[in-house]
């Protein structure tokens, strides 16, 4: 992994755009889903899931194409988001170990202080959600060159 250099816009790339899917999703699904609900895509900063959802080709094609890093967590450090989740579910929570995917897994990479700004939307096989984050990102490094590298952030945000 490569240090991620910094611009004039690093400053700007604050959100943190989390997906949760169902396995074999269609990547243009996922990332039609995702376009519909980033306003500006060159403000995401990290794409954010559930670790065991790291292999999913959809995954990475919204990673990739937002040129962002995807970061995944373990359901148990998302589970620990469940406070702050607009949709928190137990069907969810029945699958996975954790009450919500998409939102968690946007707010932990964001950190205490960041907040929803997306609720979790849905298309058929996906949800995704937005968190702005407040923390800077400078510094961080970034998979953007290999997408398929995922980051495992949950140590840094335990």
């Amino acid at each position: 992994m490569r240090q991620e250099a910094t611009s004039r816009d690093a400053g700007r790339r604050s959100l943190v755009l989390g997906l949760g899917c169902e396995r074999g999703t269609p990547p243009a699904e996922l990332i039609d889903l995702a376009m519909s609900v980033v306003a500006c895509p060159e403000d995401v900063a990290f794409v954010a899931t559930l670790d065991v959802r790291a292999d999913e080709p959809a995954m990475h094609a919204v990673a990739r194409h937002f040129s962002a890093p995807l970061v995944t967590f373990p359901a148990a450090r998302l589970e620990a988001e469940t406070p702050r989740l607009a949709n928190p579910s137990p069907i969810v929570f029945a699958h996975t170990g954790c009450h919500g995917v998409a939102e968690a897994a946007a707010l932990a990479q964001a950190g205490a202080g960041g907040r929803l700004i997306v609720e979790k939307t849905k298309s058929a096989h996906a949800t995704v959600a937005i968190a702005e984050s407040f923390q800077s990102f400078a510094g961080v490094s970034s998979g953007s060159d290999s997408v398929s590298s995922s980051l495992d952030s949950s140590r840094d945000h335990a």
